[in-house]
């Protein structure tokens, strides 16, 4: 800040160079310029030499906290992409293996018989777990639920693939007489005479 002999005096300097109208006189208007003894231009120089220094240490107080700034939000942002990084691996994990876990669980329960597979939305998978892609308490579940609902199971199906029955065999259709080549009609013939 300025001290209020330096403001005046600056004040005055202008004056002077305005001249008496206002305009731009030189300085000519016959005041003598002013001078300054040198105890007060030493002051205003230490005046002037402290301030910058005070600036230059506020300008390196003010670098060093935007760095630092820079630096607690970077890290606080890796710290936080890490966090949620873990959390999404963690989530698609349970999820894969929830999936893994009632894929298996069909399988079981195929195995014992169970009649409508929308069954298995309903029950209490608390005791299910998937143990190293092994499905465990499944056993457990199913017996359980044979015997408390054991209309909900048929037959156990068989080891084929298909838990269908398989439609009964055709036997072979007789070949037409007008379908045959002359030799297999007299081939055909000749057995039919033998009966």
């Amino acid at each position: 800040m300025l001290k209020p002999q330096l403001h005046e005096l600056l004040f005055r300097r202008f004056m002077d160079q305005a001249g008496p109208d206002g305009g731009g006189g030189g300085g000519g208007g016959g005041g003598k310029p002013e001078t300054f003894s040198a105890e007060y231009v030493r002051e205003l120089r230490a005046e002037n030499k402290g301030l910058r220094l005070k600036n230059t240490e506020l300008q390196g107080k003010v670098d060093g906290f935007e760095k630092a700034t820079a630096d607690a939000v970077a890290k606080a942002v890796e710290e936080n992409t890490a966090k949620v990084r873990d959390e999404i691996r963690a989530e698609v994990a349970q999820e894969a293996d929830q999936r893994v876990l009632r894929a298996e669980l069909k399988g079981e329960a195929v195995k014992a018989g169970l009649v409508d597979l929308d069954q298995l939305q309903l029950l209490d998978l608390s005791g299910v777990k998937l143990t190293n892609g092994k499905l465990e308490g499944a056993d457990a579940l199913f017996t359980s639920l044979k015997e408390s609902k054991p209309y909900l199971f048929g037959q156990p199906p068989s080891n084929s693939s298909n838990p269908q029955n398989p439609p009964p065999a055709n036997p072979p259709a007789a070949k037409k007489a007008s379908e045959m080549t002359p030799e297999e009609y007299a081939k055909a013939k000749a057995e039919l005479t033998k009966r």
